[in-house]
Order: C-alpha cells, then structure tokens, then sequence
C-alpha cells in the first residue's frame, strides 16, 4: 500500500514534524570532534564544543607513516594485502589495478575471504594491469574490469588472489548478500560498440567467493536494471533489493526492486530471473507538509524525514533512453553522487558524496538512512562544503561506508586534497582513523588517491581498506574499542 502524501504529513504531525523518527546516528559536522546538533550551519567548522569532546573521542592523532603509505593512531598498525604490480594472482599475473567495493566472508580454517572489485573502464589497451580473461570467468573479452578473490590466512601470514569474474567494466561498489555472494555493479552505461565494447554494459553481476564454478559464464542479473550502478544492499526480510546510481545530467536516483510473488532468495537464484522479473521503482519524496522534494540536497538540516512513495521505472534495460532520463522533472527525486550503501539497523544506509552547481543546494557529503517499515529516508550526516580540502583535519567526500562493530559509522572518503577513513559516533561526532600519505602527485602539487572498500573481516578484529590508486588493499589492526 503506498504512503500518501496526506498519510506522511498527518502522521508527522503527530511526531515533530519527523524529528522523533531520528535515528541515533545524528548530525556529523565536518570537522573531527565536531557535535550533533540538529540546526546544522553548513559551514565547515567544528564549533566551540569540539576542543572538549576531542580528547576522549576516537584513538588519538594521526602518527605519519615512515614508509609513506598510511598514517594511524598510536597502537595500531597495517599490513599491505594485495598491490598493484608486486603482488600476483596464483596464476601468475599482476594484481589487477583501481582497487573499489570490497565484502569479507568467512573462509576455512579461520581464513577470511575478500572480493574486491577492480574500477576499470573502457578497453584493456587502456591499462597496464586489466582484470586477467581467466577462462570461463569473462563476459565481455573487451572489457577491462572484473573482481578477484583474496583469501587471508587465520594468522595473516598467507595470501591467495584469484579471478572472480573478468570482462566487467567500471566495477564500483557492490553489496553483499544475506545468502553469502558479492554483487559486483557496473558505473557505466556503455552499450555494445561503445568504448570498444563489445557486449552491454551496466548491469549487476553475481560472484560467489566460496564456490569458483559458479562464477563459470558469467550472466548480467538484467531484471536490476541497466544504469551506471554503484551500489546494491538486500533487504533480508522482505527481499527487496535497494540500488544507488552514480550519474548527472540529471542527477541519478536511489532504486528498488521487489521480487516476483514466491521468488525465494539463495545462491545463483537471482541468476535465473527473467530481464524482466520483479518491479524496478524510483523513489518520489515529499516532506512532513506533503510537499515533493525533488533533490536530496534540499535538506541542509541533520534529522529531516522525507516520506517515500515509489513509482516503476518504465524500461528497466534503457533499450533507448537512459533510466535517470525517463521520469520528467518533478516526478521523481533525486539526488547527486550516489554512492556506497551499507544494510544494517532495519534499513540502508546510502551516500551521496557532493553536490554542486548541479543541484538546488551544494554540500560535500550526505549519509540517508531508508527505513522499509516506516518508508521514511532521514538524514543521519551532513558534510558542509569544505573551504579548504588541502589542509588536515576536515572532512569531506563520504563514499564507501560500513556499520562498525564498536558503533557507529566508518566512511571512507573520495573528497578533494586529503584522503581519511574516518568514523563517526552514535551521537554524530567524527574522529580520523587513517590518513592516505601515498603521494601520487608531486612536493608541489600533492594528489592522494581515494580510500575504497572500507569493511570489516567477518570477527570484527581487523578493518580492510583500498587506496584506489595504484591500488593496494590493507588490513588494520589495534587497540579497537566502543567509541561513545
């Protein structure tokens, strides 16, 4: 049944006009220490509260990495997993290059496995380490992307990488599902003949990282849709799956789609859909007066609700025209740089990285939480825009994100000038776990690369993370804790 614009607006008459439907993820101000509140001056400062909190918040400053890699508090430590041209796959050839989305599993013998999506687009003369045309495992032998497996040791001592799925373009983020698979997403909508290609692209695939022949020719799952994907999470109750869109031109938009009556989830079964199974849907917002919002970035306060209606994507495969382009403007909302989403808390937790000239109001970072059961999104974090990203100490660019086990949120950042991992408490104050010093730039002009994949490992001891660029995936360990 949907939810009337009425029904909303009655219903946030009766709660504050939605502000005792916040969550406890709050407001995260920009700057480290930085308090919830829930009048947010966009402006990228701290307030006069953050010195006070600071000290007792997170684990301490930043210690520079001698080898110039990464910057960590005092006590914890990296070790380097995979990386671009030294490590190698059991057979042979180079870790494939543009480290992205990133799921851990549980391996044997206390093994943890990762898949790791590799970002790379277009044709594989394009680059010096594409995903390897591992037989079986390629859906488009002109396609450079795809995802390898990675499987870490009990104590860490032994490393395995493997393809599990070549001839995929753009691999961005993913999700993980319920049932134990990786959905890898294609960031493209280059159709056969373009970019070299020589298949459809923009679609999601299935990779399951314990069982390497069911990774044998690889099938797009074409009833998700054809759109620049991003990132996908499963609603384990309902079955619904929830997409982002990275695109402009317009803006993309936040997708989800309802399985056919009596379709059971499990392993491979999403492979075997019909293109056209299930209802795509695009979301349509409207705020506590029943009014249509038709951008996220109107809300430029911390704990605004939206109610949600959804309306169905009329030509999921974009046989003609793109997705984001078949809804006239006004009929649905959206919103720029969607990008990482994360299952946790009954709902989804989804990203939009930036907004500018593009879109009604500018910000460097949003973090929505969608709530199925309420079919309410509210906004948990709000990045103002950031005056000065070369400089130490803000924060802007949110992309990848994951659930901590010690509370809270960690956000991996894809802003301007410094690249963090940072995290953000149950009550919305922010602290630095790790700074990018892999300068790809020069003394003069420094360029640090994104930080991707930021995930957990299945007990919850070690943070695994990706530098994008050249590509080097790394384990975190230390002194974790409850962060209050």
């Amino acid at each position: 049944m949907p939810l009337s614009r009425r029904d909303f607006a009655m219903r946030s008459a009766y709660t504050g006009a939605g502000v005792a439907l916040v969550g406890s993820a709050g407001v995260l101000a920009t700057a480290p220490g930085a308090l919830a509140a829930e009048n947010v001056n966009t402006d990228n400062a701290a307030g006069a509260d953050a010195d006070a909190t600071k000290a007792a918040l997170g684990y301490g400053p930043l210690v520079s990495d001698p080898e110039g890699i990464l910057a960590l508090p005092e006590g914890f430590r990296y070790r380097v997993i995979t990386r671009t041209g030294e490590t190698t796959l059991e057979t042979g050839e180079s870790t494939p290059s543009n480290h992205d989305g990133t799921a851990t599993f549980e391996g044997t013998r206390g093994a943890t496995l990762l898949v790791n999506n590799h970002e790379l687009k277009g044709p594989r003369s394009d680059w010096p380490h594409p995903v390897p045309l591992t037989e079986g495992l390629v859906y488009d032998p002109a396609a450079s992307g795809g995802c390898t497996v990675v499987e870490v040791s009990k104590h860490g001592d032994h490393v395995t990488e493997w393809v599990g799925i070549a001839g995929t373009s753009t691999n961005c983020a993913g999700g993980r599902t319920p049932w134990g698979t990786w959905l890898t997403c294609e960031e493209t909508e280059d159709k056969a003949g373009q970019n070299g290609m020589t298949k459809d692209h923009g679609y999601v695939f299935e990779v399951d990282p314990h069982d390497r022949r069911a990774n044998r020719d690889p099938q797009p799952i074409k009833a998700l849709g054809r759109y620049a994907h991003e990132a996908v999470v499963v609603d384990p109750r309902r079955g619904d799956l929830y997409l982002t869109e990275d695109a402009s031109g317009p803006n993309g938009l936040f997708y989800r789609w309802v399985p056919p009556h009596g379709f059971r989830h499990g392993r491979g079964a999403l492979g075997t859909l019909a293109d056209d199974a299930g209802v795509l849907k695009a979301p349509v917002a409207y705020d506590s007066g029943g009014r249509f919002v038709d951008d996220l970035s109107r809300a430029t306060r911390a704990g605004t609700v939206y109610g949600v209606d959804w309306v169905d994507v009329p030509d999921r495969d974009a046989g003609s025209t793109p997705v984001r382009k078949q809804f006239a403007d006004g009929r649905v909302t959206r919103a720029r740089k969607l990008e990482g989403m994360w299952w946790a808390d009954g709902g989804a937790y989804i990203v939009s990285s930036f907004a500018r000239e593009e879109s009604p109001v500018q910000h460097d970072g949003q973090v929505w939480f969608y709530d199925p059961r309420r079919r309410t999104l509210t906004l948990k974090v709000l990045l103002g825009v950031n005056p000065d990203p070369g400089a130490d100490g803000a924060f802007d660019g949110p992309d990848n994100i994951t659930v901590s086990p010690y509370g809270g949120l960690v956000i991996a950042e894809d802003g301007e000038g410094v690249q963090h991992l940072f995290g953000a408490t149950d009550d919305g104050r922010t602290y630095p776990i790790a700074r990018n010093e892999l300068n790809t730039g020069t003394a003069e002009k420094p360029e640090y690369s994104e930080f991707t994949g930021v995930v957990f490992s299945p007990d919850g001891h070690t943070l695994y993370a990706n530098i994008q660029d050249p590509g080097i995936m790394l384990a975190i360990t230390g002194p974790w804790r409850r962060q209050r």
